[in-house]
């Protein structure tokens, strides 16, 4: 029996979803007779944006919850702007980083160590994996997803089998394994949130990236060979992980000086920590980032003149 169309689940769900491209992560609005509620935000220069799309979806109605799957900047740097905006928000996170949150330590919280930036935000609950939460018409379960983060959830809708799952799963894989860049063996922890997500069954997918698809036995397939690949060499992860950093900054930048981009790798934590060490001069560090820019430079990510790096 083919799966009902996308629309369809979309609409039976009271979801619409607002997919934002690579800098801001998917927004998800879910309305209904219950709780009008947002998951995740976007990110903090295209708080703008998301407001505005919020504004002419729901025009004559507040928004009541806003929940973040994870609390990297492209998920929740949106958080500030919606919080002054809506007044009696209440914003829901993953349990794990709590006094990170409450204490504000954008250390613990990741900014500082990936070079990307998340205005302060409060929060007023916990999503604790485990438990069920009431999103417009529907009950939706949470559920554990570690190892893009350690602290990620994702939420499914049982009636309809809709899986928002933020970076656990795309169409063609899943996010960096940022534990696995401060040295913590996170690959299994991500196998393990695959054979979570194949035991739902999701017939829908709305992932933290890209459109919404339905071959999910296929996504899941291709993220396995994915994950084996980088179980088997670690360092292409790493590698992966340094590019994607780059790429997103630049994404948020669109143009920068080579000198200005080193100098802001050099203060970023899991860049500095993979470049050649400081007694090796700047030479070395120079020839190690101009080789991670050829190889975007080469896959159509961005294009180099002169001394600027222009985003494609």
């Amino acid at each position: 029996m083919s799966a009902p169309l996308i629309t369809d689940v979309l609409a039976a769900s009271g979801v619409t979803v607002f997919e934002r491209g690579w800098l801001s992560a998917n927004n998800v609005l879910i309305q209904g007779s219950g709780p009008t509620a947002l998951v995740d935000s976007g990110y903090h220069s295209h708080a703008g944006q998301t407001l505005a799309l919020l504004q002419q979806a729901i025009p004559s109605r507040p928004l009541d919850l806003l929940l973040n799957t994870h609390l990297h900047s492209d998920h929740c740097g949106g958080n500030a702007a919606l919080q002054l905006q809506y007044p009696l928000l209440e914003t829901l996170i993953p349990p794990g980083q709590v006094l990170s949150v409450d204490q504000w330590d954008p250390v613990a919280l990741t900014y500082e160590p990936t070079g990307q930036e998340c205005p302060a935000f409060t929060r007023q609950g916990v999503l604790r994996p485990g438990t069920d939460i009431r999103l417009g018409s529907c009950s939706w379960e949470i559920h554990a997803a570690k190892g893009h983060d350690p602290h990620s959830i994702v939420l499914f809708q049982p009636e309809h089998r809709l899986l928002i799952s933020a970076d656990a799963l795309w169409q063609n894989g899943f996010g960096v394994v940022f534990p696995e860049l401060e040295g913590f063996q996170a690959f299994e922890e991500v196998s393990r949130t695959l054979d979570t997500i194949e035991a739902l069954q999701a017939r829908t997918v709305i992932p933290g990236h890209g459109a919404v698809f339905q071959n999910t036995n296929e996504a899941i397939r291709r993220a396995r060979s994915r994950l084996d690949q980088f179980t088997k060499a670690p360092e292409k992860h790493h590698q992966h992980a340094i590019k994607v950093l780059i790429k997103f900054r630049l994404l948020d930048w669109q143009r920068i000086s080579f000198d200005a981009l080193l100098a802001w790798a050099r203060k970023t934590s899991y860049l500095h920590n993979a470049m050649p060490e400081e007694a090796l001069g700047v030479s070395a560090q120079k020839e190690w980032m101009l080789q991670y820019l050829k190889e975007l430079e080469r896959s159509g990510a961005l294009r180099m003149e002169d001394s600027l790096i222009i985003n494609c």
